[in-house]
């Protein structure tokens, strides 16, 4: 439902703002954005709700001729929403125009049973978010005005003319902006996760476990809260966009950019470094922040130069581009992903270093040593890459090892302050192992005993099946 008021400011006229924002914001109009389909997911294109455009009574006539069609998935849209941003094909003077968003009522205000020619409910249980009623959407001839196209970008005059947006990619403006906050949403998860884990690990000690494991069984109990976390990551993986689509996506602006690079062309400071590919790869090794994020560099360039190269190997047998780019999508994700490593670590680093220019001492060397201990980590990961495409060697990453182990035995003492830092209430975390005053088993004792297993000292299920079983003659 978030993404219903962002899309009326941002995809309407001023006129249709006035009319719609006000009410939304007041709660009048309740809404929700309805993209996804059954059938249809990142693949815009392949969407099959039809808005057909009737020029004589100037409205539009929605319809969802397949099962696929419904839409699927919209966050209250079952029961919470009367109204719903619909993304439709549009079509005017019997010619398909693409997807384009459109504001229908699902809802009588008063009542709120779903209007004529509208069908729709509830699609189930989900792994996480069960507090959402998430919905499907039918549409069987169902009649708007053609006002109720938002026109801030593309129009339908009232004769069925149809005028078109300066760049079809501003359609898609609200999805750009919740990827965005995604981003936003995880990060704010992983504090959650790392709170929980440092904190318990105050508490608990007990062999040497990996850190990816060091909440052992207790961090299994849904009290602990991580079952709730990974729910919500796991769903963040694949909604508004799967992980390895917007790698391909990021990776089609890669190659666009390095065909640019290749012809001459200027080129944005983020990919700058595609230009730089042989003065990186070439350059003495040094085992520095700095000196590792132009490793990555190297890198990444040198990913995305094979992946070029990939498409254009097949190519040269006959291929046409597309599938030529679905042979190389190995390569094109592993380059996208190093791009991304790129962004990260160098932004990371630059920003820590602008930060220390306004902290103490003291935490200004935390910053650093913090930000410098994950760059390490991704390089030591990574090394198989840095061994190729830099002049690191087998002495450097001895080298790295030894430091990532320093910064571990330096930052400990700090660990818990940093997630302190994130200032989630307990309230809020909800953890048995991760609560601010460390009661962990005092905590883990009480959320066992609220189990309603434990309400009698000898379950039913004794007298019903266990006691059969033990005085039968078997």
């Amino acid at each position: 439902m978030g993404m219903f008021l962002p899309t009326l400011l941002h995809q309407t006229t001023p006129e249709q703002a006035a009319e719609w924002v006000p009410k939304a914001q007041s709660m009048q109009m309740i809404g929700t954005y309805a993209q996804t389909e059954l059938g249809h997911g990142t693949f815009l294109r392949g969407l099959e709700t039809t808005a057909t455009y009737d020029a004589k009574a100037e409205e539009f006539i929605l319809n969802t001729p397949t099962l696929t069609s419904f839409k699927w998935w919209p966050g209250g849209l079952a029961h919470t929403a009367n109204h719903c941003v619909v993304v439709a094909q549009l079509y005017t003077k019997g010619k398909c125009y693409g997807v384009h968003p459109f504001l229908v009522q699902i809802r009588d205000l008063e009542t709120h049973m779903p209007m004529p020619g509208i069908k729709i409910g509830e699609i189930g249980s989900k792994l996480g978010y069960n507090t959402v009623n998430n919905g499907f959407l039918g549409f069987n001839k169902v009649r708007i005005p053609r006002t109720n196209l938002l026109m801030k970008n593309a129009q339908v005059l009232k004769d069925g003319t149809y005028v078109k947006a300066k760049s079809e990619k501003l359609t898609y403006g609200t999805m750009v902006l919740i990827r965005v906050l995604i981003v936003t949403d995880m990060a704010y998860e992983l504090a959650r996760a790392s709170t929980v884990a440092v904190r318990y690990s105050v508490v608990r000690h007990q062999s040497q476990p990996k850190p990816g494991l060091a909440c052992g069984g207790h961090g299994y109990m849904k009290s602990s809260s991580f079952p709730f976390i990974q729910a919500i990551v796991t769903a963040s993986v694949t909604y508004e966009g799967e992980y390895t689509v917007m790698m391909l996506q990021t990776a089609r602006y890669l190659m666009k950019t390095l065909k640019q690079a290749l012809s001459g062309k200027a080129i944005t400071s983020t990919v700058a470094y595609l230009l730089d590919f042989d003065k990186n790869s070439n350059r003495n090794w040094q085992n520095t922040p700095e000196g590792i994020v132009i490793g990555f560099q190297a890198i990444a360039a040198g990913l995305t130069k094979a992946a070029y190269d990939e498409i254009e190997k097949h190519e040269k047998t006959g291929l046409d581009y597309e599938d030529s780019w679905n042979q190389a999508s190995v390569q094109l994700v592993r380059a996208s992903e190093a791009h991304c490593r790129v962004i990260i670590c160098e932004k990371s680093w630059l920003e820590a270093q602008r930060l220390t220019k306004s902290l103490s001492p003291a935490l200004s060397k935390v910053l650093l040593e913090l930000v410098e201990l994950y760059i390490i980590y991704w390089a030591l990961e990574k090394k198989g890459d840095f061994l190729v495409y830099t002049k690191m060697q087998k002495d450097d990453v001895m080298q790295l090892q030894q430091r990532y182990e320093e910064l571990l035995a330096v930052i400990r003492p700090n660990a818990v302050g940093l997630v302190d830092g994130f200032d989630i209430r307990d309230e809020i975390l909800n953890s048995t192992l991760g609560a601010y005053d460390g009661r962990v088993y005092e905590r883990l004792m009480e959320e066992a005993l609220k189990s309603p297993l434990n309400a009698e000292p000898v379950n039913r299920s004794f007298h019903q099946y266990l006691k059969p079983f033990m005085t039968a003659k078997l």
